[in-house]
């Protein structure tokens, strides 16, 4: 095809069109006339796309049919069904995607976690840096439990949601430097085996890991799952593929900006069951189960419905409707 030629031709059609939508009102003359020149321009936008993909052309044809689809059919409108695709398909895929990063950030977590506690432990003079002996043991028996019970419940729960989004969010927003995300996970893992170590010399282990599980280990899963989104969104500039560096991250960034969405929600289940939860008077066994059946429930969630959803094709970013038009590459 010679593009040239096939824009001289057709540009007349093009321009009528662009004229008819810069009118405030329309006839009915001129409303068909609309609809037959959208018509025609999406013709011609798939048989460039087809035999000569010009980026120049393809982006005026582009945005030429957004404005005419807008007014001809009326600005997209959230529905329902937006919203079931969303939670049944594109989110449990987004989470799907970033499982082996989640996994991996957890094993990072426990193997810094597991290390600081242990080096803090069998180190006095690191434990010194913590706070003088009396300092440790007021935290170890009295401020690491009145943490979950200072506050009424949903100040408390509003609080730990408000507080974990944030860290979420930095994970993911700023996982494109490759540094932050890690950042996160490493600081919080040596926090995490300190107060453990400090726990452990005063003979509160166990307290510990009473106080800590039932929601820590949802908790702790969306940080995983942020820092894992992060460095995907890193990895993708890093090795884009076939994509140019710029829709490789264009289009992970929207897939992987369901992963927040979602995270918001995680975290707030979190949250109630560290406020109302954790603190509470059940036994001990019983907040861990609730706790653990918090986090098998995203499991069974993002493994049943997300591998059937990335099976077909999905990868949690918009419908191709609502993204960008993109133009051919060389494999």
């Amino acid at each position: 095809m010679d593009v040239d030629a096939f824009v001289a031709v057709n540009a007349p059609q093009w321009e009528r069109l662009e004229r008819l939508l810069g009118q405030r009102r329309l006839t009915g003359t001129q409303s068909d006339e609309l609809v037959s020149l959208y018509q025609s321009t999406a013709t011609h936008l798939s048989q460039i796309r087809s035999a000569a993909p010009d980026p120049t052309v393809v982006s005026r044809l582009s945005t030429l049919l957004a404005r005419a689809r807008g007014t001809i059919a009326g600005a997209h409108e959230p529905a329902w069904s937006d919203v079931v695709r969303f939670v049944v398909i594109s989110l449990p895929a987004a989470f799907y995607r970033v499982r082996w990063w989640t996994l991996a950030m957890m094993a990072l977590f426990l193997l810094v976690g597991v290390s600081s506690g242990w080096w803090t432990a069998t180190h006095p003079e690191v434990l010194a840096t913590l706070g003088t002996p009396n300092e440790r043991r007021l935290y170890a028996e009295q401020a690491f439990e009145a943490y979950y019970s200072n506050n009424p419940a949903p100040d408390f729960a509003a609080q730990v949601w408000t507080n974990n989004a944030w860290i979420a969010a930095r994970a993911i927003g700023l996982g494109i430097t490759g540094y932050f995300p890690l950042q996160i996970i490493v600081a919080n893992a040596q926090g995490v085996g300190q107060a453990a170590a400090m726990m452990h010399e005063f003979g509160q282990l166990d307290l510990f890991f009473a106080l800590i599980l039932p929601h820590g280990l949802m908790e702790l899963t969306a940080i995983f799952i942020s820092a894992g989104a992060g460095l995907k969104i890193f990895w993708a500039w890093v090795s884009p593929g076939p994509r140019t560096r710029s829709r490789a991250l264009a289009e992970e960034g929207r897939a992987l900006f369901a992963v927040a969405i979602g995270l918001v929600a995680v975290l707030a289940v979190s949250g109630m069951v560290e406020g109302f939860v954790t603190p509470s008077s059940l036994p001990t066994g019983v907040k861990i189960t609730i706790g653990a059946l918090v986090l098998a429930a995203y499991w069974v969630y993002t493994i049943g419905l997300g591998r059937i959803a990335v099976r077909d094709g999905e990868t949690g970013d918009v419908r191709a409707e609502h993204a960008e038009d993109t133009v051919a590459m060389a494999g």
